[in-house]
């Protein structure tokens, strides 16, 4: 597979996910909960949040947790685009290339969010948010926040009341909300474990 193809996997996905996002931060305001949600089609929901951190929300606390978090993606970007040229170099499995494209697409989506959105647009807390504001943005760059509107909440249920501690508590499976840019990663990550024997072959 050539690099100008790989390239094309990162440049479509990277375009879907920004369009995404920047409709939906100059368009709706922050939601307080998952009843918020923009469209509703059953377990499928559209719901605006922002993640300050890693997955599932994480932060590394400190003043400078963030900066931290923002250059380790950084680099990791770095590692991903080599590996993938590497890979094309090597003339490595198309599966496998087509994996690292769509892992560095979702790389980059997220570390856009992070390192230029907080500069680019107005708070989204108090309003719906304005691009390029006269009084400037709602951080400093590299203190931005990631983008997520997809929502599939797959099961609501009870725990059982025997369980100690959370017995009779409600939960849902999957309750996390993400983004175009996750998505591709866990696509990636998916397809790489599927097709490991392909990927990575034993020679």
């Amino acid at each position: 597979m050539k690099l100008s193809k790989a390239l094309l996997i990162v440049f479509s996905v990277l375009l879907l996910d920004q369009i995404s996002k920047i409709y939906i931060k100059l368009n709706y305001q922050l939601a307080s909960n998952s009843n918020d949600a923009i469209l509703d089609w059953g377990k499928f929901k559209l719901v605006f949040y922002e993640n300050a951190g890693a997955a599932w929300g994480t932060e590394i606390p400190g003043d400078y947790g963030k900066i931290i978090l923002v250059v380790f993606r950084i680099f990791a970007v770095m590692g991903i685009g080599y590996w993938l040229w590497s890979s094309i170099k090597k003339h490595s499995h198309k599966i496998l290339i087509i994996c690292i494209s769509l892992i560095l697409a979702g790389a980059i989506g997220n570390i856009i969010d992070s390192v230029f959105y907080g500069v680019l647009f107005s708070d989204s807390y108090h309003g719906v948010a304005e691009f390029l504001p006269e009084e400037g943005g709602y951080a400093p760059i590299f203190y931005g926040k990631v983008v997520d509107m997809l929502y599939f909440p797959l099961f609501d249920g009870t725990f059982p009341s025997w369980i100690p501690g959370i017995g009779g508590n409600k939960f849902t499976f999957f309750n996390a909300v993400f983004n175009i840019a996750d998505s591709a990663i866990t696509i990636g990550v998916i397809l790489l474990l599927l097709f490991s024997k392909k990927a990575f072959p034993k020679n």
